[in-house]
């Protein structure tokens, strides 16, 4: 059971929430996704009856013990012997592969573009997933024996989760055990203090533990949906801790869970915040150059930013750090976005404008039933058929812990997916400029993530191309989305891949692949030695954080992460 929920912690920290073109995604794109199936399956009667033909033949193989369909090997759903050994759990298993067989072939011979055919791939694994027999009591012998070797406990406690969820979690099944974790306790545990707050943001300076320090300082800017606290989960996988341990001086933005008053937050709102952190950073550290780094949605506001400063001749942008964001996307990146039709948009914005706000709850069932076997039955099968708790793990109680979006902003990312505003150059307005990333002339770090299902790397690398900067490194890090940036050296199973002659970027992420060597341990060392390189020389560490004008506030991370709305 232990190597279970450790299995269970690695998938789910790879399916963490994130922010992009799938909240546009409307109920009326699902349902036109199955009426093109049914269309077509109608449009040839013949096709039909042969693959009727086909099922009837796999059922009558397995009434009479004759079918050889076996699950994957690695199909972790079916690991126990009694899938092989019972004749019961055995044809069970073989009915639901027919399905899949069944499914997956019929598809193959639909008339379907690449894109309808990613549409019918997703629409079919969401159906199938929910068959399983393993989401069942009666389907799963895992969680017979568990009844049994509990005296019945185990469908006690399973009820019991299942009662808790409805009555506390809005019915949604948990993915994560919050008891043990308190902010500033266990988790976002660095020193450091609030120096500056208005309505919309905190920005919070970390106190150096070093007796020198850089010169040049960074700002981290946190996606929106998510709290800033992602940064500094843990002492041995913070990424703050890394930056100061190593003489950065390090600031990080929190953004205010906006309300309904607040929906009219739009980019540009959340730009001119940027903007004003930069000043109080540079204010602060005496700096006139501050590097910036950021992270999935909040990679894309900071290309924004950097647009805008360019745009504006405000040269206070040092470097900037872009990790598991696609700037670029394309809608055969991952099959969930082949969801998104242009009517879908418009129907998503209207919707959350007469909202004012998409609630967290909302976006994080959503994004679950995207992907529902890795978010959803696993945690069925694991809180109430087995009767156990979800993992207590740092990711997924950050995870949980998200935000609402305003509906302006959110109208705004869908403009950018709309648009491709990063990559036509001088096509499109907003945050008071036309958006334009061959301006911006900062040295560039990009970071992709090998299983990054969320943010595919090969969508990453192709922020490379867009900007007008010389010198752009790109690296691609083990596992997928957030884990591939909490990363630290003391991973063992660390590893990325790099380019290995330095020099200019090849335009494909194929091409580059090809000149990569793989490097063992964690890409934090390079990194850190990336922005120690750029970031001035080194001088005496400042007693305290702030300054006279912005004074230590509350400790770190400040009020806005642990206010309600």
């Amino acid at each position: 059971m232990a190597e279970s929920k450790v299995t269970l912690e690695n998938e789910a920290a790879q399916s963490t929430s994130a922010l992009g073109p799938l909240v546009g995604v409307a109920r009326e794109d699902f349902v036109s996704a199955v009426a093109l199936l049914l269309r077509e399956t109608a449009s040839d009667p013949a096709r039909i009856m042969r693959h009727a033909k086909t099922m009837t033949e796999d059922m009558v193989k397995i009434m009479t013990g004759k079918s050889d369909l076996a699950p994957h090997p690695k199909d972790k759903r079916f690991m126990d012997p009694a899938w092989q050994y019972n004749p019961f759990f055995r044809a069970g298993a073989q009915y639901y592969l027919a399905v899949q067989k069944g499914m997956r072939n019929w598809i193959e011979e639909l008339e379907l573009d690449e894109l309808e055919r990613n549409r019918a791939n997703f629409i079919s694994n969401i159906i199938i997933d929910s068959l399983a027999p393993t989401n069942t009591l009666a389907g799963n012998p895992i969680a017979q024996k568990q009844i049994i070797n509990s005296g019945g406990l185990s469908l006690i406690k399973g009820l019991q989760n299942a009662y808790n969820d409805i009555v506390h979690n809005k019915g949604m099944v948990s993915q994560v055990d919050k008891r043990p974790f308190k902010l500033g306790e266990n988790i976002a545990t660095s020193k450091g203090n609030v120096v500056h707050r208005t309505e919309m943001y905190e920005l919070v300076h970390y106190a150096p533990t070093t007796d020198e320090v850089y010169e040049t300082p960074q700002l981290t800017i946190p996606p929106q949906i998510n709290k800033m606290y992602i940064n500094d989960l843990s002492p041995e996988k913070s990424v703050v801790k890394w930056q100061v341990d190593n003489g950065i001086q390090t600031f990080v933005i929190s953004w205010r869970n906006p309300s309904k008053d607040q929906g009219h937050w739009d980019m540009a709102d959340y730009i001119a915040s940027c903007e004003e952190a930069l000043e109080v950073v540079s204010e602060i550290t005496g700096s006139k150059k501050v590097n910036v780094s950021a992270g999935c949605s909040g990679g894309q506001t900071a290309s924004v930013l950097a647009s805008k400063l360019a745009a504006t001749g405000n040269d206070i942008l040092g470097t900037l750090t872009l990790m598991v964001c696609v700037l670029h996307p394309e809608p055969t990146d991952v099959e969930a976005a082949s969801l998104v039709s242009e009517h879908g948009i418009e129907l998503a914005k209207q919707r959350a404008a007469k909202k004012g706000v998409i609630k967290a709850d909302d976006l994080a069932r959503g994004f679950a039933w995207l992907r529902p076997n890795d978010l959803i039955w696993n945690y069925v099968i694991n809180n109430y058929l087995l009767g156990m708790d979800p993992p207590a793990f740092d990711v997924l109680f950050w995870n949980a812990d998200a935000t609402n979006l305003s509906a302006s902003l959110m109208g705004d990312f869908l403009t950018l997916f709309q648009t491709l505003a990063f990559s036509t150059p001088g096509t499109v307005e907003m945050a008071d400029h036309t958006i334009d990333l061959t301006k911006v002339k900062a040295d560039l770090f990009i970071l992709g993530g090998v299983t990054d299902h969320i943010t595919p790397w090969k969508a990453t690398y192709r922020s490379t191309q867009l900007f007008g900067s010389k010198n752009v490194t790109y690296v691609l890090s083990q596992s997928g989305h957030m884990q591939a940036i909490l990363n630290p050296p003391t991973n063992p199973k660390a590893k990325y891949f790099i380019q290995k002659k330095a020099g200019k970027l090849p335009a494909t992420a194929d091409e580059w692949l090809q000149g990569t060597e793989e490097v063992q341990g964690s890409w934090w060392p390079l990194w850190m030695e990336w922005i120690q390189k750029r970031s001035g020389k080194k001088k005496a560490a400042p007693d305290g954080v702030g300054s006279k004008a912005h004074p230590p506030l509350e400790a770190a991370p400040g009020l806005y992460v642990v206010e309600e709305v």
